[in-house]
Order: C-alpha cells, then sequence, then structure tokens
C-alpha cells in the first residue's frame, strides 16, 4: 500500500482486521520487513508498518521534504492522522524508538501505549560505533556515498561492528535487502545523505525530548536486549525511571534488533502489552 504525505509517497503494509492497533517504526537503512517475524506471530491484532524515508525507502520524497528526525517524526504522526488510527500502541526499536520518543514527547494523542526495544536514548545519538559511522558518511556526496555503500553488498563487510554486525545475531538476509534500494537509485542515495546530515546537525534531539518524557503518562514498556553493544541496557533503566507508567524486561540472546533476533519472544512481549 502507498499513502501521499507531505513529504513524499510512503510504503506500507497493514494487516487490517479488528484486534489492537500496533503500528511499528523501524531505523536507519531498515524498512519496515523487520518486522515481519513480530508480525506473523500477532494474530488478532491489526499491524500496520509503514516504511519510513530512512536509507532503506524505495519512493523518494520530495526536493524539499524536511528529512531531520523531527521531521520525519512529524512525517509519522501525519501518517498515523492520515491513516485515521486512534489507540495505537506504537512499536520502535533503534532509531525507530528516537522517532517514537519525540512523538512522546509532544502528547502523542492518538497513541495509547509504547513498546520501546533497544533503541536511542539521551545522549546515544547517534548510537554507537554503527551510528557513528554512518552519519559520518554523510559528509560523502551522494555519489560518493553510493561507491562506499557498495562494499555492503558483501556479507562479511555487513557484518563489521560499524555495519550490521553489532545489531543483530542472525537478520544478514533482512540487511542485504536493506540496502539495495540506496544502490540502485541516486534519489534514494541523495535523500539518505540529507537524512545522515540532519541527524550529524542535531545531536542533543533526544536529550531536548527527554525533559519531556515525565509528562508521557500512559503505558511504556521498554523491552532490551541484554546483549546490547550499541544502546546501553542503563538507557533502559534511565527510561524507566523517567516514565511514571515505565516498565523495564530484559530479553536475552539477542543484539539490538529485537524483532530480528528474537521475533516470537518480542511479539509474545508486545501481545501481552496491549492485552493489559
Amino acid at each position: 500500500m502507498r499513502i501521499e504525505l507531505t513529504a513524499g509517497t510512503v510504503e506500507y503494509t497493514d494487516t487490517g482486521g479488528p484486534g489492537p492497533v500496533v503500528v511499528f517504526v523501524h531505523g536507519l537503512l531498515m524498512d519496515g520487513t523487520l518486522r515481519d517475524g513480530p508480525v506473523a506471530e500477532l494474530t488478532g491484532h491489526r499491524c500496520v508498518v509503514p516504511t519510513l524515508p530512512l536509507g532503506a525507502h524505495r519512493q523518494p520524497m520530495h526536493e524539499d521534504a524536511d528529512l531531520s528526525m523531527s521531521g520525519i517524526a512529524a512525517l509519522l504522526a501525519e501518517f498515523l492522522e492520515r491513516l485515521d488510527l486512534r489507540d495505537v500502541t506504537l512499536v520502535g526499536v533503534d532509531t525507530g524508538g528516537a522517532l517514537v520518543q519525540l512523538l512522546m514527547a509532544d502528547g502523542a494523542p492518538r497513541v495509547s501505549g509504547v513498546v520501546l526495544g533497544s533503541c536511542d536514548a539521551f545522549d546515544n545519538f547517534p548510537p554507537g560505533l554503527t551510528g557513528k559511522t554512518l552519519v559520518a558518511t554523510g559528509k560523502l556526496s551522494p555519489g560518493l556515498f553510493g561507491v562506499f555503500m557498495q562494499q555492503m553488498r558483501l556479507r562479511a563487510a555487513r557484518r563489521l561492528p560499524i555495519a550490521f554486525g553489532w545489531l543483530t545475531k542472525r537478520g544478514d538476509a533482512a540487511t542485504a535487502r536493506w540496502i539495495r534500494p540506496l544502490l540502485a537509485d541516486a534519489a534514494i542515495r541523495r535523500d539518505t545523505v540529507r537524512v545522515l546530515r540532519a541527524a550529524a546537525a542535531s545531536p542533543g534531539f533526544l536529550l531536548e525530548a527527554a525533559e519531556r518524557l515525565p509528562s508521557f503518562d500512559r503505558p511504556v514498556l521498554l523491552a532490551w536486549a541484554t546483549e546490547d553493544r550499541v544502546m546501553p541496557l542503563d538507557h533502559g533503566r534511565r527510561l524507566e525511571a523517567l516514565l511514571p507508567k515505565g516498565k523495564l524486561v530484559e530479553v536475552a540472546d539477542s543484539y539490538t534488533l529485537l524483532p530480528l533476533d528474537q521475533p516470537t519472544e518480542f511479539a509474545r512481549l508486545i501481545r501481552e502489552f496491549t492485552a493489559g
């Protein structure tokens, strides 16, 4: 499915149905397929999964689109409004969790609850070695950025700590798919460089958002990977203390991308959260 929004065309999937509405938000250089595993497990839920313009999208954005983190968070809010989604459980992992925090800080009127998997928080943006390396490549021209990213065709390169190696234990097939749009399309490379440059220009935006998070009075589940090398477990604990209705759950045998490494367990946590 596709929807035309202010910034451009956004692709999404929608399982339909009358059950609880769950909207999944992915991170940088990822698309909605990050959630395929949990979505398959969440029968009885209406799972809505947009692919946002974060580098693995296939529909280029308008040239004047705001591709900063706050701009993409606003695009997500517009997506919820245009589809008239209400009482939404918003699920964010990796930098998708950062976008969700921006919505929480602004009140998120259509959201009834939030699940934050291991994600960027506080001063951890860009997150870890992976994020810092990626954002640094945004200094390149779109053409040179594309040349640099050609090495991601190789599994050995994708498994490096500066790439996806510390983000997922088991999801290399997905990461190989995610890089194809920017390798094939100059307009997607242009969008991605714009995202990365905007990210480099606003490194403290999550610290500012954190100051407003205590006003978010709805339930928040913090599902954090105990083996995460990119998103510190201590940040999950700090978010739990900051949020009035926050609860931290640790997930074993996983890196940051819980939907890839532990899809069944992540789906179980979401199911129990929406039932509660």
